[in-house]
Protein backbone atom coordinates (compact mmCIF):
# COMPACT_ATOMS: atom_id res chain seq x y z
CA UNK A 1 0.00 0.00 0.00
CA UNK A 2 2.94 2.38 0.66
CA UNK A 3 4.10 2.19 -2.98
CA UNK A 4 0.49 2.50 -4.17
CA UNK A 5 0.06 5.63 -2.04
CA UNK A 6 3.28 7.11 -3.45
CA UNK A 7 2.16 6.42 -7.04
CA UNK A 8 -1.25 7.90 -6.30
CA UNK A 9 0.38 10.98 -4.72
CA UNK A 10 2.52 11.48 -7.85
CA UNK A 11 -0.51 11.18 -10.11
CA UNK A 12 -2.44 13.61 -7.92
CA UNK A 13 0.37 16.20 -7.95
CA UNK A 14 0.74 15.94 -11.74
CA UNK A 15 -3.02 16.32 -12.18
CA UNK A 16 -3.77 19.15 -9.74
CA UNK A 17 -0.40 20.82 -9.06
CA UNK A 18 -0.67 20.35 -5.29
CA UNK A 19 -0.25 17.56 -2.72
CA UNK A 20 -3.19 15.59 -1.34
CA UNK A 21 -4.39 16.47 2.17
CA UNK A 22 -5.41 12.89 3.01
CA UNK A 23 -6.13 9.46 1.57
CA UNK A 24 -9.07 7.09 2.10
CA UNK A 25 -9.37 3.40 1.30
CA UNK A 26 -12.28 0.95 1.33
CA UNK A 27 -11.81 -2.76 0.61
CA UNK A 28 -13.70 -5.10 -1.70
CA UNK A 29 -15.07 -8.28 -0.19
CA UNK A 30 -15.69 -11.93 -0.86
CA UNK A 31 -18.85 -13.47 0.54
CA UNK A 32 -18.02 -16.95 1.84
CA UNK A 33 -21.66 -17.98 2.23
CA UNK A 34 -25.09 -16.29 2.32
CA UNK A 35 -25.85 -15.11 -1.20
CA UNK A 36 -28.82 -12.85 -2.02
CA UNK A 37 -30.20 -12.97 1.51
CA UNK A 38 -29.02 -9.69 3.09
CA UNK A 39 -31.85 -7.77 1.39
CA UNK A 40 -34.25 -10.40 2.77
CA UNK A 41 -33.13 -9.53 6.33
CA UNK A 42 -30.79 -12.51 6.89
CA UNK A 43 -27.21 -12.71 8.17
CA UNK A 44 -24.28 -13.20 5.80
CA UNK A 45 -20.67 -14.29 6.22
CA UNK A 46 -18.16 -12.23 4.19
CA UNK A 47 -14.55 -11.15 4.62
CA UNK A 48 -12.75 -8.11 3.24
CA UNK A 49 -10.06 -8.77 0.62
CA UNK A 50 -6.69 -7.05 0.18
CA UNK A 51 -7.84 -5.32 -3.03
CA UNK A 52 -9.38 -1.92 -2.38
CA UNK A 53 -10.50 1.45 -3.69
CA UNK A 54 -8.03 4.18 -2.76
CA UNK A 55 -8.59 7.95 -3.08
CA UNK A 56 -6.20 10.90 -2.71
CA UNK A 57 -7.99 14.11 -1.76
CA UNK A 58 -7.38 17.82 -1.31
CA UNK A 59 -9.98 20.23 0.09
CA UNK A 60 -10.70 23.80 -1.04
CA UNK A 61 -13.42 26.43 -1.22
CA UNK A 62 -13.60 26.02 -5.02
CA UNK A 63 -17.31 25.13 -4.93
CA UNK A 64 -16.68 22.06 -7.11
CA UNK A 65 -15.89 18.37 -6.71
CA UNK A 66 -13.29 17.27 -9.26
CA UNK A 67 -12.99 13.52 -9.84
CA UNK A 68 -10.26 11.72 -11.77
CA UNK A 69 -9.33 8.06 -12.04
CA UNK A 70 -5.92 6.45 -12.53
CA UNK A 71 -7.56 4.12 -15.07
CA UNK A 72 -7.87 6.06 -18.36
CA UNK A 73 -11.08 4.20 -19.33
CA UNK A 74 -12.83 6.08 -16.49
CA UNK A 75 -13.20 9.70 -17.57
CA UNK A 76 -12.73 12.83 -15.40
CA UNK A 77 -15.86 14.43 -14.00
CA UNK A 78 -16.53 17.77 -12.29
CA UNK A 79 -19.72 18.65 -10.43
CA UNK A 80 -20.70 21.82 -8.53
CA UNK A 81 -21.08 21.49 -4.73
CA UNK A 82 -24.80 22.05 -4.70
CA UNK A 83 -27.63 20.74 -2.56
CA UNK A 84 -29.19 18.49 -5.17
CA UNK A 85 -26.46 16.40 -6.84
CA UNK A 86 -28.00 14.52 -9.78
CA UNK A 87 -27.25 10.80 -10.21
CA UNK A 88 -28.22 9.24 -13.54
CA UNK A 89 -29.39 5.72 -12.74
CA UNK A 90 -29.97 5.00 -16.45
CA UNK A 91 -26.26 5.53 -17.06
CA UNK A 92 -24.32 3.97 -14.16
CA UNK A 93 -20.88 5.53 -14.79
CA UNK A 94 -18.07 5.24 -12.20
CA UNK A 95 -18.41 8.84 -10.97
CA UNK A 96 -22.09 8.39 -10.12
CA UNK A 97 -21.14 5.69 -7.58
CA UNK A 98 -18.73 8.19 -6.01
CA UNK A 99 -21.47 10.82 -5.95
CA UNK A 100 -23.81 8.36 -4.17
CA UNK A 101 -21.38 8.43 -1.22
CA UNK A 102 -21.11 12.24 -1.35
CA UNK A 103 -24.90 12.62 -1.41
CA UNK A 104 -25.38 10.15 1.45
CA UNK A 105 -23.16 12.19 3.80
CA UNK A 106 -24.57 15.49 2.54
CA UNK A 107 -28.13 14.39 3.35
CA UNK A 108 -27.21 12.80 6.70
CA UNK A 109 -25.81 16.10 7.99
CA UNK A 110 -27.98 18.49 5.93
CA UNK A 111 -24.87 20.14 4.44
CA UNK A 112 -25.94 22.93 2.09
CA UNK A 113 -22.40 24.02 1.15
CA UNK A 114 -20.15 21.01 0.69
CA UNK A 115 -16.39 21.53 0.85
CA UNK A 116 -14.77 21.66 -2.58
CA UNK A 117 -12.67 18.57 -3.26
CA UNK A 118 -10.15 17.37 -5.80
CA UNK A 119 -9.86 13.57 -5.89
CA UNK A 120 -7.89 10.95 -7.75
CA UNK A 121 -9.30 7.43 -7.38
CA UNK A 122 -7.32 4.22 -7.85
CA UNK A 123 -8.82 0.76 -7.64
CA UNK A 124 -7.41 -2.75 -7.41
CA UNK A 125 -10.82 -4.48 -7.05
CA UNK A 126 -11.68 -5.95 -10.47
CA UNK A 127 -14.85 -4.15 -11.68
CA UNK A 128 -18.13 -6.05 -12.25
CA UNK A 129 -16.57 -9.20 -10.76
CA UNK A 130 -18.82 -9.80 -7.74
CA UNK A 131 -16.13 -8.53 -5.33
CA UNK A 132 -18.02 -5.35 -4.56
CA UNK A 133 -15.94 -2.75 -6.39
CA UNK A 134 -18.94 -0.44 -6.73
CA UNK A 135 -19.85 -0.54 -3.02
CA UNK A 136 -16.19 -0.03 -2.07
CA UNK A 137 -16.22 3.10 -4.25
CA UNK A 138 -19.42 4.37 -2.56
CA UNK A 139 -17.91 3.67 0.90
CA UNK A 140 -14.64 5.37 0.00
CA UNK A 141 -16.57 8.43 -1.24
CA UNK A 142 -18.67 8.54 1.94
CA UNK A 143 -15.53 8.43 4.07
CA UNK A 144 -13.84 11.12 1.94
CA UNK A 145 -16.86 13.44 2.15
CA UNK A 146 -17.19 13.00 5.92
CA UNK A 147 -13.48 13.82 6.44
CA UNK A 148 -13.42 16.77 4.01
CA UNK A 149 -16.44 18.34 5.74
CA UNK A 150 -15.11 17.77 9.30
CA UNK A 151 -17.90 15.40 10.32
CA UNK A 152 -17.66 12.27 12.44
CA UNK A 153 -19.65 9.02 12.38
CA UNK A 154 -19.23 5.49 13.73
CA UNK A 155 -18.34 2.71 11.29
CA UNK A 156 -21.81 1.21 11.76
CA UNK A 157 -23.49 4.54 10.91
CA UNK A 158 -21.26 4.98 7.86
CA UNK A 159 -22.11 1.47 6.66
CA UNK A 160 -25.84 2.12 7.04
CA UNK A 161 -25.64 5.46 5.21
CA UNK A 162 -23.59 3.99 2.35
CA UNK A 163 -25.96 1.01 2.00
CA UNK A 164 -28.89 3.40 1.70
CA UNK A 165 -27.27 5.91 -0.63
CA UNK A 166 -26.08 3.28 -3.13
CA UNK A 167 -29.77 2.89 -3.98
CA UNK A 168 -29.54 6.26 -5.78
CA UNK A 169 -27.90 4.31 -8.62
CA UNK A 170 -30.90 1.96 -8.67
CA UNK A 171 -29.53 -1.17 -6.93
CA UNK A 172 -31.78 -2.45 -4.12
CA UNK A 173 -29.01 -4.16 -2.13
CA UNK A 174 -29.22 -5.30 1.47
CA UNK A 175 -26.16 -3.75 3.09
CA UNK A 176 -23.65 -6.60 3.29
CA UNK A 177 -21.06 -4.99 0.98
CA UNK A 178 -20.95 -1.64 2.77
CA UNK A 179 -21.02 -3.29 6.21
CA UNK A 180 -18.00 -5.51 5.63
CA UNK A 181 -16.11 -2.68 3.91
CA UNK A 182 -16.32 -0.62 7.13
CA UNK A 183 -16.49 -3.31 9.83
CA UNK A 184 -13.85 -5.75 8.53
CA UNK A 185 -10.81 -6.59 10.65
CA UNK A 186 -7.62 -8.21 9.43
CA UNK A 187 -7.41 -11.94 10.13
CA UNK A 188 -11.12 -12.66 10.67
CA UNK A 189 -14.26 -13.13 8.61
CA UNK A 190 -17.47 -11.60 10.00
CA UNK A 191 -21.01 -12.71 10.57
CA UNK A 192 -22.96 -9.59 9.61
CA UNK A 193 -26.46 -9.31 11.08
CA UNK A 194 -29.02 -6.64 10.26
CA UNK A 195 -31.62 -4.68 12.23
CA UNK A 196 -29.66 -3.67 14.20
CA UNK A 197 -26.47 -3.88 12.16
CA UNK A 198 -23.72 -5.76 14.01
CA UNK A 199 -20.63 -7.80 13.11
CA UNK A 200 -19.25 -10.84 14.97
CA UNK A 201 -15.78 -12.34 14.39
CA UNK A 202 -15.72 -15.73 12.68
CA UNK A 203 -12.37 -17.52 12.95
CA UNK A 204 -11.85 -19.45 9.73
CA UNK A 205 -10.46 -22.99 9.99
CA UNK A 206 -6.71 -23.57 10.14
CA UNK A 207 -5.10 -25.45 7.28
CA UNK A 208 -7.15 -23.94 4.45
CA UNK A 209 -7.06 -20.84 2.28
CA UNK A 210 -9.75 -19.19 0.19
CA UNK A 211 -8.95 -18.76 -3.49
CA UNK A 212 -10.86 -16.30 -5.65
CA UNK A 213 -11.20 -16.96 -9.37
CA UNK A 214 -12.92 -14.65 -11.85
CA UNK A 215 -14.88 -16.35 -14.65
CA UNK A 216 -14.18 -13.20 -16.75
CA UNK A 217 -17.86 -12.53 -17.51
CA UNK A 218 -18.71 -9.04 -16.24
CA UNK A 219 -21.99 -8.19 -14.52
CA UNK A 220 -22.97 -4.62 -13.61
CA UNK A 221 -25.86 -4.82 -11.09
CA UNK A 222 -27.11 -1.30 -11.77
CA UNK A 223 -27.02 -1.68 -15.57
CA UNK A 224 -29.20 -4.82 -15.69
CA UNK A 225 -32.47 -5.78 -14.03
CA UNK A 226 -31.57 -9.37 -12.98
CA UNK A 227 -30.67 -8.32 -9.45
CA UNK A 228 -33.72 -6.13 -8.82
CA UNK A 229 -36.04 -8.81 -10.28
CA UNK A 230 -34.86 -11.16 -7.51
CA UNK A 231 -35.46 -8.46 -4.89
CA UNK A 232 -39.00 -8.03 -6.24
CA UNK A 233 -39.68 -11.80 -6.34
CA UNK A 234 -38.63 -12.10 -2.69
CA UNK A 235 -40.82 -9.11 -1.76
CA UNK A 236 -43.85 -10.70 -3.45
CA UNK A 237 -43.12 -14.14 -1.91
CA UNK A 238 -43.01 -12.42 1.52
CA UNK A 239 -46.51 -11.03 1.03
CA UNK A 240 -47.94 -14.27 -0.40
CA UNK A 241 -46.59 -16.36 2.51
CA UNK A 242 -47.85 -13.85 5.09
CA UNK A 243 -51.31 -13.69 3.47
CA UNK A 244 -51.55 -17.50 3.40
CA UNK A 245 -50.90 -17.60 7.16
CA UNK A 246 -53.31 -14.79 8.04
CA UNK A 247 -50.56 -12.27 8.85
CA UNK A 248 -51.05 -8.56 7.94
CA UNK A 249 -48.92 -8.68 4.79
CA UNK A 250 -48.97 -5.09 3.55
CA UNK A 251 -46.33 -3.89 6.06
CA UNK A 252 -43.95 -6.83 5.43
CA UNK A 253 -41.35 -6.66 2.68
CA UNK A 254 -38.61 -9.14 3.69
CA UNK A 255 -38.75 -12.91 3.99
CA UNK A 256 -37.09 -12.75 7.45
CA UNK A 257 -40.05 -10.70 8.71
CA UNK A 258 -42.50 -13.54 7.93
CA UNK A 259 -40.37 -15.96 9.94
CA UNK A 260 -40.30 -13.52 12.87
CA UNK A 261 -44.09 -12.99 12.72
CA UNK A 262 -44.76 -16.76 12.63
CA UNK A 263 -42.07 -17.54 15.29
CA UNK A 264 -41.02 -20.42 13.03
CA UNK A 265 -37.66 -22.12 12.41
CA UNK A 266 -35.90 -21.87 9.03
CA UNK A 267 -36.76 -25.53 8.41
CA UNK A 268 -40.45 -24.79 9.08
CA UNK A 269 -40.26 -21.83 6.67
CA UNK A 270 -38.90 -24.11 3.93
CA UNK A 271 -41.80 -26.51 4.54
CA UNK A 272 -44.23 -23.56 4.40
CA UNK A 273 -42.81 -22.52 1.01
CA UNK A 274 -43.47 -26.04 -0.33
CA UNK A 275 -46.99 -25.99 1.08
CA UNK A 276 -48.08 -22.48 0.01
CA UNK A 277 -46.20 -21.57 -3.18
CA UNK A 278 -46.34 -23.62 -6.40
CA UNK A 279 -43.13 -24.20 -8.40
CA UNK A 280 -44.68 -22.93 -11.65
CA UNK A 281 -44.06 -19.22 -12.30
CA UNK A 282 -46.75 -16.82 -11.08
CA UNK A 283 -48.37 -14.27 -13.39
CA UNK A 284 -49.11 -10.71 -12.33
CA UNK A 285 -52.86 -11.53 -12.48
CA UNK A 286 -52.53 -14.50 -10.12
CA UNK A 287 -50.56 -12.45 -7.57
CA UNK A 288 -53.04 -9.54 -7.75
CA UNK A 289 -55.95 -11.93 -7.22
CA UNK A 290 -54.25 -13.66 -4.25
CA UNK A 291 -53.40 -10.35 -2.54
CA UNK A 292 -56.60 -8.54 -3.58
CA UNK A 293 -54.78 -5.63 -5.25
CA UNK A 294 -55.10 -3.88 -8.63
CA UNK A 295 -52.46 -4.11 -11.36
CA UNK A 296 -51.74 -0.39 -10.77
CA UNK A 297 -50.99 -1.12 -7.11
CA UNK A 298 -48.88 -4.10 -8.15
CA UNK A 299 -46.73 -1.94 -10.45
CA UNK A 300 -46.36 1.00 -8.06
CA UNK A 301 -46.02 -0.87 -4.73
CA UNK A 302 -44.29 -4.16 -5.61
CA UNK A 303 -42.21 -3.51 -8.72
CA UNK A 304 -39.18 -1.20 -8.94
CA UNK A 305 -38.31 1.25 -11.72
CA UNK A 306 -36.34 -1.25 -13.82
CA UNK A 307 -38.61 -4.27 -13.26
CA UNK A 308 -41.86 -2.86 -14.69
CA UNK A 309 -41.50 -5.13 -17.75
CA UNK A 310 -41.45 -8.43 -15.82
CA UNK A 311 -44.43 -10.69 -16.43
CA UNK A 312 -43.54 -13.93 -14.57
CA UNK A 313 -42.30 -14.47 -11.03
CA UNK A 314 -40.68 -17.64 -9.61
CA UNK A 315 -41.72 -17.20 -5.99
CA UNK A 316 -41.30 -20.80 -4.75
CA UNK A 317 -37.72 -21.15 -6.00
CA UNK A 318 -36.54 -17.76 -4.71
CA UNK A 319 -38.03 -18.17 -1.23
CA UNK A 320 -36.75 -21.76 -0.97
CA UNK A 321 -33.21 -20.54 -1.75
CA UNK A 322 -33.36 -17.71 0.79
CA UNK A 323 -34.57 -19.82 3.74
CA UNK A 324 -32.16 -22.70 2.99
CA UNK A 325 -29.21 -20.31 2.43
CA UNK A 326 -29.96 -18.47 5.70
CA UNK A 327 -29.75 -21.86 7.48
CA UNK A 328 -26.43 -22.65 5.75
CA UNK A 329 -24.90 -19.38 7.03
CA UNK A 330 -25.74 -20.30 10.64
CA UNK A 331 -24.40 -23.86 10.14
CA UNK A 332 -21.17 -22.44 8.63
CA UNK A 333 -20.64 -20.15 11.64
CA UNK A 334 -21.36 -22.99 14.11
CA UNK A 335 -18.82 -25.25 12.36
CA UNK A 336 -16.16 -22.50 12.36
CA UNK A 337 -16.76 -21.92 16.08
CA UNK A 338 -16.67 -25.64 16.95
CA UNK A 339 -13.14 -26.24 15.52
CA UNK A 340 -13.93 -29.97 15.07
CA UNK A 341 -11.57 -32.09 12.97
CA UNK A 342 -14.03 -32.88 10.18
CA UNK A 343 -15.30 -29.28 9.88
CA UNK A 344 -13.29 -28.62 6.70
CA UNK A 345 -15.26 -31.16 4.65
CA UNK A 346 -18.57 -30.08 6.19
CA UNK A 347 -17.85 -26.40 5.40
CA UNK A 348 -16.99 -27.44 1.84
CA UNK A 349 -20.30 -29.30 1.57
CA UNK A 350 -22.19 -26.16 2.67
CA UNK A 351 -20.40 -24.08 0.00
CA UNK A 352 -21.28 -26.67 -2.65
CA UNK A 353 -24.93 -26.75 -1.55
CA UNK A 354 -24.98 -22.95 -1.69
CA UNK A 355 -23.73 -22.94 -5.28
CA UNK A 356 -26.31 -25.54 -6.34
CA UNK A 357 -29.08 -23.45 -4.78
CA UNK A 358 -27.83 -20.25 -6.46
CA UNK A 359 -27.64 -22.10 -9.78
CA UNK A 360 -30.91 -24.07 -9.69
CA UNK A 361 -33.31 -22.15 -7.41
CA UNK A 362 -32.11 -18.55 -7.59
CA UNK A 363 -30.80 -18.87 -11.16
CA UNK A 364 -28.08 -16.29 -10.61
CA UNK A 365 -25.18 -18.28 -12.01
CA UNK A 366 -24.04 -18.58 -15.66
CA UNK A 367 -22.48 -21.39 -17.70
CA UNK A 368 -18.95 -20.00 -17.30
CA UNK A 369 -19.28 -19.77 -13.50
CA UNK A 370 -20.68 -23.31 -13.34
CA UNK A 371 -17.78 -24.57 -15.45
CA UNK A 372 -15.26 -22.72 -13.26
CA UNK A 373 -16.76 -24.09 -10.01
CA UNK A 374 -16.65 -27.60 -11.49
CA UNK A 375 -12.97 -27.15 -12.45
CA UNK A 376 -12.16 -25.81 -8.96
CA UNK A 377 -13.67 -28.89 -7.31
CA UNK A 378 -11.83 -31.24 -9.72
CA UNK A 379 -8.59 -29.30 -9.02
CA UNK A 380 -8.64 -29.97 -5.27
CA UNK A 381 -11.06 -27.51 -3.62
CA UNK A 382 -13.18 -28.99 -0.81
CA UNK A 383 -15.90 -26.42 -1.53
CA UNK A 384 -16.52 -23.90 -4.31
CA UNK A 385 -19.34 -21.50 -5.09
CA UNK A 386 -20.19 -18.29 -6.90
CA UNK A 387 -19.73 -15.19 -4.75
CA UNK A 388 -21.41 -11.82 -5.17
CA UNK A 389 -24.56 -11.20 -7.17
CA UNK A 390 -23.65 -13.78 -9.82
CA UNK A 391 -24.54 -13.81 -13.55
CA UNK A 392 -20.77 -13.56 -13.98
CA UNK A 393 -17.94 -12.50 -11.68
CA UNK A 394 -16.09 -14.73 -9.23
CA UNK A 395 -16.10 -18.10 -7.55
CA UNK A 396 -14.59 -18.61 -4.09
CA UNK A 397 -13.00 -21.97 -3.27
CA UNK A 398 -11.81 -23.44 0.02
CA UNK A 399 -8.51 -25.21 -0.60
CA UNK A 400 -6.31 -27.16 1.87
CA UNK A 401 -2.92 -25.44 2.32
CA UNK A 402 -0.95 -28.38 0.93
CA UNK A 403 -2.95 -28.32 -2.32
CA UNK A 404 -2.79 -24.59 -3.09
CA UNK A 405 0.03 -24.62 -5.68
CA UNK A 406 -1.31 -27.63 -7.56
CA UNK A 407 -4.83 -26.14 -7.38
CA UNK A 408 -3.74 -22.82 -8.90
CA UNK A 409 -1.81 -24.60 -11.66
CA UNK A 410 -4.72 -26.93 -12.50
CA UNK A 411 -7.29 -24.08 -12.64
CA UNK A 412 -4.89 -22.01 -14.75
CA UNK A 413 -4.48 -24.86 -17.26
CA UNK A 414 -8.13 -25.91 -17.40
CA UNK A 415 -9.92 -22.53 -17.34
CA UNK A 416 -7.61 -19.63 -18.21
CA UNK A 417 -4.90 -20.88 -20.61
CA UNK A 418 -7.20 -22.35 -23.32
CA UNK A 419 -8.87 -18.95 -23.91
CA UNK A 420 -6.66 -16.00 -25.00
CA UNK A 421 -8.92 -13.37 -23.38
CA UNK A 422 -9.02 -15.21 -20.04
CA UNK A 423 -5.28 -15.97 -20.24
CA UNK A 424 -4.58 -12.23 -20.56
CA UNK A 425 -6.72 -11.54 -17.45
CA UNK A 426 -5.42 -14.46 -15.35
CA UNK A 427 -2.91 -12.54 -13.20
CA UNK A 428 -5.63 -10.38 -11.61
CA UNK A 429 -8.32 -13.08 -11.89
CA UNK A 430 -6.91 -15.96 -9.82
CA UNK A 431 -5.54 -15.24 -6.35
CA UNK A 432 -5.45 -16.31 -2.71
CA UNK A 433 -6.92 -13.84 -0.22
CA UNK A 434 -6.80 -13.77 3.56
CA UNK A 435 -9.31 -11.66 5.55
CA UNK A 436 -8.25 -8.00 5.13
CA UNK A 437 -8.89 -4.88 7.21
CA UNK A 438 -11.69 -2.31 6.87
CA UNK A 439 -11.98 1.20 5.45
CA UNK A 440 -9.55 3.81 6.75
CA UNK A 441 -8.27 7.40 6.44
CA UNK A 442 -4.54 8.20 6.12
CA UNK A 443 -3.28 11.74 6.60
CA UNK A 444 -0.54 13.04 4.29
CA UNK A 445 2.90 13.21 5.89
Amino acid sequence: TISKLQNLKNTFETKYGESPLFYACAPGRVNLIGEHIDYCGYSVLPMAIEQNILAAVSVSDSGTIQLANTNPQYKDFTVPCKEDIAIDRDNPQWHYYFLCGVKGIQEKFGITHLAGMSCVVDGSVPPSSGLSSSSALVCCAGLVTMEANHKSLSKVALAEICAKCERYIGTEGGGMDQSISFLAERGTAKLIEFQPLRATDVKLPDGVVFVISNCCVEMNKAASSHFNIRVVECRIATKMLAKARGVEWSRLSKLAQVQTELKASLEEMQALVDEVLHPEPYSQEEICKALGITSEQFCSELLSANTQHVKQFKLHQRAKHVYSEAARVLQFKTLCDSRVAESMQLLGDLMNQSHASCRDLYECSCSELDQLVDICLKSGAVGSRLTGAGWGGCAVSMVPNERVESFLQAVREAYYNPDPRRAAMEKQSLFVSGPGGGAAIFLEG
